[in-house]
């Protein structure tokens, strides 16, 4: 036996403990995808029979044919459907009861911000099962968001991956401000906790720093007036050139896009003359709006199921009726508008404004693409996916399937390049590698 060295002898006569190697993870599990027919690319044409490999929440390799797994691999059966990457929808608002505004407006007095948040967990459970694997929430507390977006990221919630935006940057009385409509006694007891409203260019900085302080990965402003907003004071710009300008130089410094929730053609194109990266809704726009968004690079994300959902409840009478006007302008125009903007080769992104209507219903927005604007299934898809990737500046990521890109994928029976409706009925969601929906469910 041999003698141990004069050091090592000491350590151990010292009790000094003594380093071990630092144990070897075991390697992640392998995964392997049969894919009857994959579109890995939206845009381009879609791939037969193919192998997805996954690795540690991403692809690692994509081959032609069913290839077979390896031993100890796990085996997916999707050789019957159709593969492509998880959905992104780039306007939602999960906090809270969405798409049930009576039913949100007769609780709303005994709620609280936990039971918004709880709703939240359903709602984005809902939007996941509906194969939507990434979101951008685009208005709701701060704090409640964001506490979601981590819980997801941890593992404790089922939900898409959130991009968030927080509370709204709205001028006094404008769409965003939380103390529209109440009654002077609810009004004075809210009105000490808001962040989000602010009057000039100074105090809008300090509004947008706000929000990024509390968690905001996106910073969402009101350019105009809102239809949902109990105010009759219509669709009309909202803010100030410089104001606006404020808003998005503070965001943008800080490494924050912005998005302009936009109706009347002022408002948006001063929202894109200040810098803007994306219009939410652009329900009116005139020539000059639509070259804005050609010279700007900005993106317009059409939301075309909002004032659908919204006019139905307006008419139905469950929201006040300050809003029915405003609903019915807007929906009348907003076809229009997107028509003009596709032909005339603006970007778009997939939104859908949910939390108006129901989530988990996502993926209704397609047909409305195809059937209204006149987009083709596949520009459609590429919207959601694709264009959406490349507006959260996340292409490296999701938008298509690649090695290295996350393993967010879902199927469907039948091609939704046939039919675009075949999107609203998931078979299969994957997200970060787990799967969040067996074909079976």
């Amino acid at each position: 036996m041999k003698t141990m060295s004069g050091t090592l002898a000491a350590m151990m006569m010292a009790g000094t403990a003594i380093a071990q190697p630092a144990p070897t993870a075991p390697p992640a599990s392998i995964t392997y995808i049969h894919a009857g027919t994959l579109l890995d690319r939206p845009g381009e044409r879609p791939r037969g029979h193919s192998t997805v490999v996954v690795q540690g929440g991403k692809v690692v390799e994509i081959r032609d044919g069913f290839v077979p797994p390896p031993a100890g691999a796990k085996l997916i059966d999707l050789r019957d459907r159709f593969v492509l990457p998880g959905l992104v929808d780039m306007h939602v608002h999960l906090l809270g009861i969405g798409g049930d505004p009576a039913r949100a407006r007769m609780t709303a007095l005994n709620t609280e911000a936990a039971d918004d948040l709880l709703y939240g967990a359903g709602n984005a459970r809902a939007t996941l099962m509906a194969g939507f694997t990434t979101v951008r929430d685009l208005g709701g507390d701060a704090r409640g968001i964001r506490a979601l977006r981590d819980a997801i990221a941890r593992g404790d919630v089922e939900g898409p991956t959130i991009v968030n935006a927080g509370m709204p940057i709205s001028v006094t009385g404008g769409h965003g401000d939380p103390l529209n409509g109440l009654a002077e006694p609810f009004a004075h007891a809210v009105a000490g906790t808001v962040e989000n409203t602010c009057d000039g260019a100074d105090d809008c900085r300090r509004a947008t720093r706000r929000q990024i302080g509390l968690g905001a990965e996106v910073v969402k402003i009101t350019a105009t007036g809102g239809v949902l907003s109990n105010v009759a004071g219509g669709l009309g710009r909202a803010f100030t050139p410089e104001e606006m300008r404020a808003i998005v130089e503070t965001a943008h410094g800080l490494g924050r896009k912005v998005a302009a929730h936009s109706h009347a053609a002022d408002g948006t194109k001063a929202a894109l003359q200040a810098g803007v990266d994306s219009i939410e809704h652009g329900s009116f726009l005139d020539d000059e709006a639509i070259a804005l968004l050609k010279k700007t690079g900005a993106y317009l994300v059409p939301t075309e199921l909002a004032p659908v959902a919204a006019l139905a409840q307006a008419r139905a009478g469950v929201l006040p009726p300050a809003t029915i006007p405003k609903a019915e302008a807007a929906a009348a125009a907003m076809v229009d508008s997107h028509r003009r903007a596709l032909k005339a080769g603006v970007k778009f992104a997939f939104g859908t404004d949910s939390g108006v209507s129901r989530h988990g219903i996502n993926a209704q927005e397609f047909a409305l693409l195809v059937d209204k604007i006149g987009m083709t299934p596949m520009q459609a898809i590429r919207t959601a996916t694709v264009a959406a990737a490349d507006l959260l500046g996340e292409s490296d990521r999701i938008g298509t399937l690649a090695p290295g890109r996350a393993a967010d994928l879902i199927a469907v029976t039948g091609s939704p390049l046939d039919d675009v409706r075949r999107l609203e009925r998931v078979d299969f969601v994957m997200h970060d590698g787990v799967v969040a929906k067996r074909l079976e469910e």
